[in-house]
């Protein structure tokens, strides 16, 4: 016997199945296509699709009419003419097959603006989405409603979330060196080290080719990285002799770091499964995410002396506002305060 629901996970529908704890029925279930196991919600899931609906018998989803169909098609083209990355396109596709079906019996020229807050609070406040998601997802219907049908929304009025002040998680240089040191495999240190020690997003490490190394120029060449930006940031000697001893024991062809067949690139999914494999042997609790090794070379240049403006280039960020938030997590001045504590 089993039980099944749809969930919302991480911003994505999908279907949570529980079933009696054997290794035959996990076995069963792991060669479902899709299917993952969540450490956060101990649950077995996959993805929402109409195929899964029937075979848990749960309802499916309102279909979208042919004239929605055809405007998402029109949307799709409109933004692969502006070059928008295949990512955001899908971000924003699924982002607007979710709202216009939410209204799907309304027609498109009959949306208005209460509409959004009919939705953000009927839809994204009710399920418990994140702020994040439903920025995103008004970012997504603002710009398909000024293209595609070619009408403005009053912008001013649709309500955006407060965005939470978070800080970024930073890991101190003993639980980088433990993590990097992890791995015996020459090929998942490497990746693991490359990431911080040029403070690359995990798109940034995957889309790498081996000629983007300039080792007597001591720079790692970043092309095409998010907001379709150039840039490069520095090598060392250290990490260049690791790269050399990975490049000698496995010859990638195409990509710097290839999936076991030759030529194809290695899985965003691998590469976060190498780094939870590396906290598992350094005996790191965190929950530590790949972007945390981004933000800890931030913080650990900042704390070395570097300037602010350099990090942010180093970084690629657009505005030094983004990078001016390791100097909230930055422990060199907040060392030299003297606690009155100290003196009772």
């Amino acid at each position: 016997m089993y039980t099944a629901k749809q969930i919302t996970h991480r911003g994505q529908k999908r279907i949570a199945v529980s079933f009696e704890k054997k290794a035959e029925l996990i076995a069963r279930f792991k060669k479902l296509d899709g299917a993952k196991w969540s450490n956060t919600l101990k649950i077995w899931h996959l993805p929402d699709t109409e195929e899964y609906r029937l075979k848990f018998k749960l309802p499916l989803e309102k279909r979208l009419s042919a004239e929605a169909e055809q405007q998402i098609e029109n949307f799709v083209k409109w933004l692969r003419s502006k070059r928008y990355s295949e990512s955001t396109i899908k971000t924003y596709v699924d982002a607007i097959r979710v709202f216009l079906k939410f209204f799907s019996e309304k027609a498109l020229d009959n949306i208005e603006n209460n509409d959004i807050i009919i939705f953000n609070n009927e839809y994204i406040l009710k399920n418990k989405l994140s702020a994040s998601y439903q920025n995103q997802m008004v970012n997504a219907v603002k710009l398909f409603f000024q293209t595609v049908q070619n009408r403005k929304l009053n912008i001013e009025q649709i309500h955006r979330p407060k965005k939470p002040k978070t800080l970024p998680n930073v890991l101190s240089k003993e639980e980088i060196k433990a993590i990097l040191e992890a791995h015996g495999n020459i090929k998942h240190r490497a990746m693991l080290s490359l990431i911080y020690a040029c403070g690359l997003r995990r798109s940034e490490l995957l889309n790498l080719k081996p000629s983007d190394i300039d080792s007597r120029r001591g720079i790692l060449l970043i092309k095409q990285a998010k907001g379709k930006k150039d840039r490069i940031a520095p090598i060392s000697e250290k990490i260049i002799e690791l790269l050399r001893q990975y490049y000698k024991a496995y010859k990638p062809n195409v990509w710097l770091f290839e999936g076991q067949n030759k030529d194809e690139q290695y899985s965003a999914e691998s590469l976060q499964s190498v780094l939870k494999k590396a906290l598992q042997k350094a005996n790191i609790k965190k929950p530590v995410s790949l972007h945390w090794l981004r933000h800890s070379y931030a913080t650990h240049l900042l704390e070395s002396g570097t300037d602010l403006r350099y990090i942010q280039e180093l970084l690629g960020h657009n505005s030094s506002k983004t990078t001016e938030i390791y100097t909230h997590v930055s422990t060199k001045s907040l060392q030299n305060i003297k606690s009155p504590f100290d003196d009772l």
